[in-house]
């Protein structure tokens, strides 16, 4: 039978899912059939899977660091923030429902029966399923009904390791913290912990290392110094994408809306040498040297849009465009480009309609059904073939649709102003495609060649193994799961 290992962090954000990717890799080296795992992801970034759902962009990573092609069953729970108190849940790659706090807490019995189906399913095709938790097990106020911790390690009979994070301090006390305040059940699925994220001589935590193994009985498996590169792979958070602050000769400005989703998009062009890239954040101006504004995807496209205009990047816009500047709106951001934005059914709040910053002749009709799909296409303006795919409820037409972005199967796709400087384009993931990104920056005036970013981040997993390997002990991790 095969087995498996849960990661669990004392907190959100202590490098858990680089730590599964870095561990998948080596497992997978070592000549294991290995695959990734996540009970329950809350992220707006997500990536469509090559069965037809959605699963959060880390489990893609992964999947990459497994060679494997994705799959719904490795995230079977995603949850999609679409206000400060509610989230649309996505089961198995496909939308359920949208739900308030205080009411997800009603699914969850439910959710844990397809959470338990797709963990098995996953089991039953490879050697070794590597489980990455959500959040912490120490709130323990959630802990009733838990299907991302302790009660999935406890429904499954999952062991657990226990990562902490001492780039933000207090690494002893988060572990002994931890096992503090779990309960002696709970505390006894942990097998042992890891540091993570070490800055500088990892022996000046020696005795702080030993005092965690006194006071917990927990054996240590390693201190992982902090990972320069990880900037390199995927983010799964709009936080973690990298200003750019390099010599390019490209600058592009991306404005960081409250709900950005699928911000893959800027991964590749933040790594690309023709580029500076900035993410403009609430209260800051769109930079006045900006050659390219992105208007990135969305979860709430409507309220998005009121985000927008009240930092006063409507009038930026405007003032990008008289200077010569260039938009790329993306799913959500294209949809706001147009005239109006129409939403008779109430999909994002009131049912009514919304006038669009109408840089594009064209209208949206918010539409239930979600558009979820892997595509091929070929870029209008260079003749490049991309792949990518589509994520997004809603139908956008109109005049300006006559100048398409891109064709798929023959058809139109996305819409062009007449003077050519503002486009919108439905179509995620297109800038992983090296010959389109290096056509679509020579267009903005770049010089040199770029590189593979594919390349790049298959080389980067390999170098994160070889940390992982150089400094935690695999092989306890691995015998920790049987």
């Amino acid at each position: 039978m095969s087995k498996a290992i849960m990661i669990q962090g004392t907190g959100s954000n202590v490098g858990k899912s680089m730590l599964v990717a870095g561990l998948c890799r080596a497992a997978l080296r070592r000549g294991l059939s290995v695959a990734p795992f996540k009970p329950q992801n809350m992220s707006n970034n997500a990536a469509v899977t090559a069965d037809g759902g959605e699963i959060g962009r880390a489990q893609a990573l992964q999947a990459l660091g497994c060679k494997l092609s994705t799959t719904v069953h490795m995230n079977p729970v995603l949850l999609k923030p679409e206000t400060d108190v509610g989230a649309q849940v996505v089961v198995q790659g496909k939308r359920l429902t949208t739900a308030k706090a205080r009411d997800y807490a009603k699914l969850k019995p439910q959710l844990m029966q397809s959470v338990l189906e797709s963990f098995n399913l996953m089991k039953s095709r490879h050697d070794l399923v590597i489980v990455e938790g959500a959040g912490s097990p120490a709130e323990v106020n959630l802990r009733a009904g838990d299907i991302a911790n302790m009660g999935f390690a406890q429904a499954s009979q999952t062991p657990v390791i226990l990562t902490g994070d001492i780039d933000r301090g207090g690494v002893i006390a988060q572990i002994v913290g931890t096992q503090a305040v779990i309960s002696p059940e709970d505390a006894a699925m942990v097998k042992g912990f890891m540091i993570n994220k070490f800055r500088g001589d990892p022996s000046l935590f020696d005795d702080g290392y030993a005092l965690i193994e006194q006071t917990t009985i927990w054996p240590g498996f390693g201190v992982l110094p902090y990972f320069q590169d990880a900037w390199k792979l995927p983010a799964e958070d709009a936080l973690d994408i990298r200003n750019v602050q390099g010599q390019g000769d490209i600058h592009i400005a991306c404005l960081q809306l409250s709900r950005i989703a699928n911000f893959d998009d800027l991964d590749p062009l933040a790594q690309d040498p023709n580029v500076r890239l900035t993410m403009v954040t609430a209260g800051q101006p769109i930079p006045g040297d900006a050659d390219l504004a992105i208007i990135p995807g969305s979860k709430s496209t409507i309220g998005d849009l009121a985000f927008l205009r009240a930092q006063g990047w409507e009038i930026d816009l405007k003032a990008h465009l008289r200077r010569g500047g260039r938009i790329l709106g993306i799913c959500g951001g294209y949809q706001m480009l147009g005239v109006k934005i129409a939403d008779p059914d109430g999909i994002e709040g009131p049912a009514g309609d919304t006038e669009g910053l109408g840089f594009l002749n064209v209208e949206t009709v918010m539409t239930p059904n979600k558009s979820l799909t892997e595509v091929s296409a070929k870029h209008a303006g260079s003749g490049a073939d991309f792949s990518g795919y589509e994520i997004h409820i809603g139908r956008t037409d109109g005049p300006d649709r006559a100048r398409a972005f891109a064709s798929v199967d023959n058809r139109p796709e996305g819409a062009m102003s007449v003077d050519g400087q503002v486009q919108g384009s439905y179509l995620h993931g297109m800038f992983r495609n090296d010959a389109f990104r290096a056509a679509f920056l020579t267009a903005l005036g770049a010089t040199e060649a770029g590189q593979s970013y594919d390349q790049t981040v298959e080389d980067t997993l390999e170098a994160l193994a070889d940390h992982v390997e150089a400094h935690l002990d695999v092989s306890g991790i691995l015998a920790a799961a049987g």
